[in-house]
């Protein structure tokens, strides 16, 4: 059985699934090298991903590596927060309608994320990606974009597979680097877009309608997810507003539907598929997984956060620059205004991710019987790791 890691993107929400891989290593045993021999991550959920495929040395260690960014990570670190910096590229998104809507230089956007290229090229080791692959520790290793010119969601994978075409969405083999990573981390408007090979790619999370379909297509048998979506059970409605939605709140709903929804689609899709998996066995009188059927059983687990993740947001908003603050406050990403999931994806400072890591790590821990179950773990010790 080969199992994938699948991480899902949300910007600054992506510190959540830190603290999964942190209860994850502590879990599996000590001499874990590599537990996923795929590895698939789309926006911040690919930064978490190349970010442990692309780290030599236990996994435990990676993951504590992992932490320790995300346990230090500022907004400052990931895009300019100083205001001239916010002021340029507002002043760059201005002129843009006057070049029928396109930058000049550089793609428009509404902040500058050099910090973040400067962060993942000191950090990440694409040469271990290599390394890893050739010697057998990794079968593949992809991450997703879109297509600015044909709206398609791309997968750039890594690895010794034959390339796939579906409607909407293809997988290239490539040599992942800092473009592909910075290309899919893009989100619309907030972030640039990045050009790889003369084609403009952005936020791959966009049009992403299948996210599990890259682990599928590279070979995956067993699914691990970590989402980054608000528990169902807690969205519950509120008073009647007092006011139309904000401009934040919109945003929020738009940021939702590319970094949340598809997964939760997808993975009812899953279970839909698995239950006729196990029907047309079970009528062929057939163990499940060896059913004469195209179609395959895949086993999955989902971690998810138990706690809704815009509440927490709310109690962080302080931590962030003032030039920042002034702009979420000006376009409604405060309680008040309905917006506080907006702030979330742009919320990257220390109280907000480590709260997030700690959620993260708690989820992971209260289902570790699952966990245990998932990774054929019964009845072995885990490990205690430092805090």
């Amino acid at each position: 059985m080969t199992t994938a890691l699948v991480l899902s993107g949300g910007g600054a929400r992506a510190a959540y699934q830190v603290g999964v891989l942190k209860a994850l290593a502590q879990i599996l045993p000590r001499t874990s090298h590599n537990p996923f021999p795929i590895i698939c991550g789309t926006s911040a959920g690919a930064i978490n991903a190349l970010a442990i495929a692309g780290r030599p040395g236990p996994f435990r260690l990676r993951a504590r590596k992992l932490e320790a960014i995300w346990r230090n990570m500022h907004a400052g670190d990931i895009y300019r927060t100083d205001a001239w910096g916010v002021l340029k590229n507002t002043l760059r998104l201005g002129l843009s309608f006057m070049h029928s809507g396109y930058g000049v230089g550089r793609s428009v956007a509404l902040l500058d994320n050099s910090p973040l290229q400067h962060l993942l090229t000191n950090y990440i080791r694409f040469r271990h990606i290599d390394e890893a692959i050739l010697s057998g520790d990794l079968m593949a290793v992809s991450t997703t974009a879109m297509d600015y010119d044909t709206g398609k969601s791309v997968a750039f994978f890594q690895g010794n597979h034959d390339c796939w075409t579906r409607s909407r969405r293809h997988g290239i083999r490539t040599g992942l680097s800092i473009d592909h990573l910075m290309a899919s981390s893009a989100i619309p408007l907030i972030f640039p877009a990045r050009a790889i090979d003369s084609r403009f790619y952005g936020d791959g999370a966009m049009r992403q309608l299948k996210p599990l379909s890259p682990a599928l297509h590279l070979g995956a048998d067993r699914i691990f997810i970590i989402g980054v979506s608000d528990n169902p059970s807690h969205q519950q409605a509120t008073d009647t507003p007092q006011h139309s939605p904000s401009v934040a709140q919109m945003i929020g709903h738009l940021l939702n539907s590319a970094f949340i929804d598809s997964v939760e689609s997808d993975l009812e899709t899953l279970k839909a598929i698995n239950k006729l998996v196990e029907s047309q066995a079970k009528d062929e009188s057939e163990e499940v997984g060896e059913s004469k059927s195209p179609l395959k059983y895949i086993e999955h687990l989902c971690i998810s956060p138990s706690t809704p993740i815009d509440e927490i947001a709310q109690e962080y908003f302080h931590e962030l620059p003032q030039s920042v603050k002034l702009f979420l406050r000006a376009i409604g990403a405060t309680k008040k205004g309905g917006g506080s999931s907006a702030t979330s994806y742009l919320l990257f400072e220390p109280g907000f991710c480590r709260e997030l890591i700690k959620l993260g790590y708690a989820d992971a821990m209260a289902q570790e019987d699952k966990i245990r179950a998932f990774f054929g773990l019964d009845g072995q010790e885990p490990v205690e790791l430092s805090k």
